[in-house]
This record gives structure tokens, C-alpha cells and sequence, in this order.
């Protein structure tokens, strides 16, 4: 032993090692944007001085603490208490098998607070800055250990300052530093989120109407998560804007109100209608955390999972097994939120081969269409896949455009029929072909799907046989030419009729958009359900019967079919859906009906024409024909197209009479009078949504080389080279 080691152990030594002084103090306290601290009262906090010793006790009724007789330095101010009350949405999230979440006290109580700001910025005031040495805005995550589950940063306008926590080092690493001898207030920002707002009842309202066509929407952008390819081993973020990530752990996570669903995309703006929710019953983006889930391990290399390999499903990069599918899935407590995308692929040669065979629907009856059952079983393995991990009992909201919706179709009632599970389901497609055959439809008819079709879009009257079919097979009288009716009334081909031997068939409650010109400068618009060929088909049937020598080839009229601007969501389905909730709202606040006398004279005189000169030809080839034999299939057609014309005249006679009521228009959100008015207070405050609307513009194709670039090269809201009938 040293002679040095021998001094110091002695108590009669002359050297005294100089010890950390104590003796300081820290006061501190945690308020709301308004400026109290009640909502933190009570809340249990460790301090930590620059030794690493922890001071341990609960903030008083105002939400103050004050740690006395501590090291020199700064103090760390931590909150670990884990919420142990009642509420049965913490309890499950942090009990969850798949990515359980470290939930704290603190955090349930900030979800409970209010902005101060409507657009939920953070304050540049605060009455409690009056009784603070110093101010700083925080957030949750500063205060937290485990902060992947939460929002990112917003910008504050009184930040911490650095140089504390680095006076700390480790001791420093996990929550706030604060300066002693001093009283510091620290405003935590509310844990508040925005999500879209959705009725959860199956019968249609104008408001999902419109809010699943911004979704589906959305699912042509990218997912756009940064790193996104395995292995990852930092941080992730979702700042690429529009994406789907930034969307739903991003915008709305932080309360910003998106409207952008493409890079380029022109006003108007079409908002949806959020409601302002506590932030852990926003729809989800699972956290990504290395050292908390194991599935997040680098080390699993491929394996490893991470946020877009769980919502986001991108099959082209299989190669020789990809079918071009593309689909994101989100939720929250009450909704489970999912989205297929259209084709985006852009081919240099124009149209594929087209192919409709049919082959047999594995899970139930009938025939489907090859392409989009391939496309479905691929949806299918990624969707039940998510509801295994996190369905709870929650509404299926599925919606999809074009493609897209035809793909739903199938994977909704593939979930339907799902042994063992009882899925309640919801349906909206957008511009949709048709996916399968009349027995499908049959058996598929408990499913609740609401279909949309835009007056002038062809894609919803395709895979249809006529289509292969040379003109020389149609006999005279096949194709009809209507006069003296409105214009977009005016084309009727019986071939697209049963009488041909069609065998596929459309499922779901139709819901027409009809444009109706009183003049240059009178329009309207009718949101409606028609049952004759001569509306629904109409718009393909004319690019048909443009070509003078007959039926044009496959692969050339659907190249011309969707050069179309009304097939597409941005200039096509958007405003119509936005134009008929307006509608809709106006007539249930004014008390009106759904189609006034004027519009309905003009639909209904119209019709009257049309089975008029319906009638003329049927008389006209029952005595052309020899025997009245030859044209016997075109007949029944023809007078099977006027009785459902008789239909149809019912349905629009049922509008002119029926009121709105609030369910019409916002379902099961009528039913919370309060959120509704502070979702619509919200909505309106953009100038748009309080124009009045008595009719909807019909959209125009973009001039070359404008339009909306997704990632992916697919302009949205611009023709694009489109296999119609398969998706190889």
C-alpha cells in the first residue's frame, strides 16, 4: 500500500478530497397552451442531478415540482410512469401482441388537452411565461423514454436550449434539462391528431362518398419511408410529400390539415373532413424501434419488418410474379382503413394483350375475371396478414378506382367469406370494371358496396364481349344513334346487352353522376341510380360508334377509352363527389329534395324520347325480318332496355319527392352532433367548401405534359396506357 492510500484511509490525514457540491434547487412546472398546469397534477416524475442521483415525487395540484439539495448542475426531468387506468383503448394498445406501446401517464394526459390555435401551431403567448425564469415549449417525446410511437416535432417558438443535457452526458440522454436556482415552465403541445371523417353504418352517405375517393386517391402515391430498405438501422422518417407514410405518421399525426395527393397537383383544394381526435385514435403507423421489438432487428437482414412492409403493399418488384398491385391499410380503433390502387405501369407499346378469361372464385361461386383475382389473392395475403396483428372488431372501409376497385370487389368478399371471421364490411369503388360473372353477383349480394360512375367515364362498361366482336357479326339495328335527346343520352348499342351471351356482370348499388345542361350557362347535376344500358353504357358505346367502318379493334378502343378525363379521380370523380356532398348538404339544410322539378322534367322528357324511338325500332325490325324471326335477340333486348327505362323514370320520380336527411348525408356522424359541427366548422373555414353548388363543372382533359406525377410516372388525372381486362 502507497504511502498515499495510507493518508487517505486514515481519518488524521492532512489531504481532503473536495466533494460535489449540493445544496441547489430546481423548480419547474408543466402547463397546457392556455396556460394551466391542472391537467398534469398528480403526475409522478424522477429528477436526475449531474451524479446520477434520482429524485422521485408527484407534481402538485397546479402541476408544479421543485427537487431541493441537489448536485451542482443541471437536472434531468423524466416522466416514466406507465398509464395503469381504465381506459380500455391504452390498456389494448399497450397489451397488444404486435407492437404493444410504452404509453405513459403523461402522455394520456396531454391527449386530454386542447390547441390553443384551430390550425394547431404552437402559441407565441402564455399567461404562465408571467410567473417563469425560464419558458420552453415541449412535446411528449421530450419527457418520454420511448418516443417511436410518437409525432414529430412541430416548430416551437421558445425551443430547449442544448447545452444542459450535454453538461449532463448520459445522465442527460433521456428527458428535459433544466438550469437550477431557477423556475422553468415547460408548455407541452397537446397530443392531438387529425383523421379523416368516416360514417361507420353500410348504407351510403354522401360524406364517405367523398372521403374514401380522396383515399383512393391517395393510394397512387408512394409510401415514402426514409431509409425503406433493409437493413435499417436509424431513425425512420416519412417527409416526402404526397406519400402515404407522410400522410398518416406525419401530417395528420401533427393535426396539419393534407389535401395533396400529387406533387403537381393544381387547385381547388379538396379537403377532407377531419375530425380532431386524441392522438391514440388516429389511423396508425406502426413505430419502429430496435432496441423494443424484436422484428425491427437489423440482424433479420430481408426479414427484418418496418412500417411500409406492414401498411404498404408493392408487388411489382417480383418480377415474373407481379401483378402490378398496389395497396396501403391503416386503422384506428372504430375503422380499419384500406386502399387499392389502379394500374400506374406505363408501357412504351401501348396496350397488352388484352385477356378476360375467367376462372373459378375459389372462396365462393361464380367466375371471376384471371387478372384481377391474381391482383386480389396478392391483396389478400397482405390484408390478412394485418388483421390477424390488429383487427380488434373494427369496420372495414375498402375502396379502390378503376382497377383498383375491381380488385377490391374481389378481396372484400374473399374477407366476406373468410372462414372463421366475421368482417363487417364496407365498399366503395370509383370508375370500376366489371370483375366477375352474374353468379359472383348473385352470391356476393350481402355485401355492401356502393359503386360510382361518372356520366362520361367508359371504363365501368368494360370487359364486355362485345368488344371482341367484328363489326360484320352486328346485324342492322345493333347499334342505335338517338336524336332529339341531350346531349351524353345519345348512344345506345344493344350489344352490350345480355342478348350477346355477356357473361360478366357488375355488382353493387350503382350511383350515377349525371351532368344536366339547361343551356351554355345552366348545368346540374344529378347523383342517381339508373337501371337502363342507354346511361350507364353510354360513354363506351360512343367511342365505339365514332368509327364509321363498324366496331373498332380491342387494343385500339381501349387505348381510346381511357383517354378520358372523366375516368380519373383528380378531374373526374373528385369534383363529382365533392360537388354532390354540397349538393346534398344544401338540400338538407334548405329542406329540399334531391332533384328539383326543372331537372326533373328535362331527365325525365328525355327518357321519354329515348323509349319512343326504342319502340319505333322494334316495330321497324319486327317487319323488315323475314318470319319477324332473324332479329328475335335484338327485340328482347330492345324491350328489355325499355322496361328498365321504366325503371329508371320510377327511381328519378322517388327524387323528386324524397327530403335529405342528415343521415343521407353524413351516416353514422349525424348521431354526434358535436363532432360533426366541429369537423364541418373546420371544413368550411376553406373558402371552397362554402360556395354554393348547383351544378358540377365537367372536368377537362389536361393540355400535354400537365397533370399530376406520382412517383411511379402515372400522371394523375392524365390518359395513360391502360390494360383494361388483365393485369399480368
Amino acid at each position: 500500500m502507497t504511502s498515499m492510500q495510507l493518508e487517505l484511509e486514515s481519518r488524521l490525514g492532512s489531504r481532503i478530497l473536495s466533494c460535489p457540491v449540493k445544496g441547489k434547487w430546481t423548480g419547474f412546472q408543466l402547463v397546457d397552451e392556455f396556460g394551466s398546469g391542472e391537467p398534469y397534477a398528480g403526475l409522478t416524475y424522477v429528477a436526475i442531478d449531474s451524479e446520477g442521483q434520482k429524485y422521485t415525487d408527484n407534481l402538485d395540484s397546479n402541476g408544479m415540482g421543485r427537487i431541493n439539495d441537489h448536485h451542482a448542475g443541471p437536472v434531468a426531468l423524466i416522466f416514466e410512469q406507465k398509464y395503469r387506468g381504465p381506459e380500455e383503448l391504452y390498456l389494448t394498445l399497450q397489451g397488444r401482441d404486435h407492437y404493444p406501446l410504452e404509453i405513459t401517464e403523461l402522455q394520456v394526459r396531454a391527449e386530454q388537452t386542447r390547441h390553443l390555435n384551430n390550425n394547431a401551431t404552437r402559441t407565441r403567448e402564455n399567461p404562465a411565461q408571467a410567473s417563469a425564469d425560464d419558458f420552453f415549449q415541449v412535446e411528449v417525446r421530450h419527457l418520454v423514454k420511448h418516443a417511436a410511437h410518437l409525432p414529430p416535432e412541430v416548430y416551437r417558438h421558445y425551443p430547449l436550449r442544448g447545452g444542459p443535457a450535454r453538461l449532463l452526458g448520459e445522465h442527460g440522454k433521456f428527458g428535459v434539462a433544466l438550469m437550477p436556482e431557477k423556475h422553468t415552465v415547460l408548455e407541452v403541445r397537446p397530443l392531438r391528431a387529425l383523421r379523416p371523417l368516416l360514417s361507420l353504418t353500410p348504407e351510403f352517405c354522401a360524406l364517405n362518398l367523398y372521403q374514401l375517393a380522396l383515399m383512393s386517391t391517395l393510394s397512387y402515391c408512394p409510401f415514402g419511408q426514409k431509409p425503406d430498405q433493409p437493413p435499417i438501422n436509424t431513425p425512420i422518417s416519412f417527409t416526402l410529400q404526397p406519400s402515404v407514410g407522410n400522410w398518416f405518421a406525419d401530417g395528420l399525426a401533427k393535426s396539419e390539415e393534407l389535401w395533396k395527393l400529387g406533387p403537381e397537383q393544381p387547385e381547388p383544394c379538396y379537403y377532407p373532413l377531419y375530425e380532431d381526435v386524441p392522438y391514440s385514435k388516429r389511423l396508425e403507423i406502426v413505430p419502429f424501434d430496435i432496441e423494443l421489438y424484436a422484428v425491427n432487428d437489423p440482424k433479420l437482414g430481408e426479414e427484418q419488418e418496418h412500417p411500409a412492409k406492414v401498411h404498404f403493399l408493392d408487388d411489382r418488384t417480383l418480377g415474373k410474379e407481379a401483378t402490378d398491385t398496389q395497396a396501403f391499410i391503416t386503422h384506428h380503433d372504430e375503422v380499419i382503413l384500406i386502399a387499392v390502387r389502379g394500374t400506374s405501369e406505363m408501357l412504351a407499346d401501348g396496350l397488352r394483350d388484352a385477356d378476360a378469361l375467367q376462372v373459378p372464385f375459389e372462396e365462393g361461386d361464380g367466375q371471376v375475371h384471371r387478372g384481377f383475382y391474381g391482383a386480389a389473392k396478392k391483396a389478400a395475403a397482405f390484408v390478412t396478414s394485418y388483421l390477424d396483428r390488429f383487427h380488434t372488431g373494427q369496420q372495414l372501409l375498402i375502396c379502390g378506382h378503376s382497377l383498383g376497385g375491381a380488385v377490391a370487389l374481389l378481396l372484400s368478399e374473399m374477407l366476406r367469406r373468410r372462414a372463421g371471421f366475421d368482417y363487417r364490411i364496407q365498399l366503395y369503388t370509383y370508375g370500376a370494371p366489371r370483375a366477375a360473372d352474374a353468379t359472383f353477383t348473385k352470391n356476393a349480394e350481402p355485401l355492401a358496396h356502393h359503386r360510382m360512375v361518372n356520366h362520361n367515364d367508359p371504363i365501368p362498361s368494360v370487359p364486355g364481349s362485345w368488344m371482341n366482336t367484328r363489326a360484320g357479326v352486328y346485324g342492322t339495328g345493333a347499334a342505335l344513334t338517338f336524336v332529339n335527346v341531350p346531349v351524353g343520352l345519345s348512344v345506345f348499342v344493344a350489344g352490350i346487352t345480355n342478348w350477346t351471351g355477356e357473361n360478366y356482370a357488375h355488382h353493387g348499388t350503382l350511383r350515377h353522376f349525371l351532368p344536366v345542361e339547361f343551356g351554355r350557362q345552366e348545368k346540374s347535376s344529378i347523383l342517381w341510380t339508373p337501371s337502363c344500358d342507354t346511361i350507364t353504357q353510354q360513354a363506351a358505346c360512343q367511342v365505339a360508334l365514332q368509327h364509321r367502318h363498324g366496331l373498332p379493334d380491342r387494343p385500339s378502343l381501349l387505348a381510346q377509352l381511357v383517354h378520358t378525363g372523366n375516368h380519373f379521380m383528380v378531374p373526374g370523380y373528385i369534383p363529382a363527389c365533392w360537388a354532390t356532398l354540397r349538393r346534398w348538404q344544401q338540400a338538407q339544410a334548405a329542406g329540399d329534395t334531391l332533384v328539383t322539378k326543372r331537372e326533373y322534367e328535362w331527365v325525365a322528357n328525355a327518357l321519354a324520347r329515348i323509349t319512343q324511338q326504342l319502340r319505333s325500332e322494334t316495330r321497324a325490325m319486327e317487319q323488315g325480318a323475314p318470319n319477324g324471326r332473324s332479329h328475335i335477340p335484338i327485340n328482347d333486348a330492345l324491350t328489355h332496355e325499355i322496361d328498365k327505362l321504366r325503371t329508371t323514370h320510377a327511381r328519378l320520380a322517388t327524387l323528386r319527392t324524397a327530403s335529405v336527411s342528415e343521415r343521407d348525408v353524413y351516416g353514422s356522424v349525424s348521431e354526434r352532433p358535436e363532432q360533426l359541427a366541429q369537423s364541418l366548422t373546420r371544413w368550411q373555414a376553406h373558402p371552397q367548401n362554402r360556395r354554393m353548388v348547383q351544378w358540377a363543372p365537367t372536368p377537362t382533359r389536361d393540355a400535354e405534359g400537365d397533370g399530376l406525377r406520382n412517383a411511379h410516372g402515372y400522371s394523375i388525372g392524365k390518359p395513360y396506357a391502360l390494360d383494361v381486362d388483365s393485369m399480368i
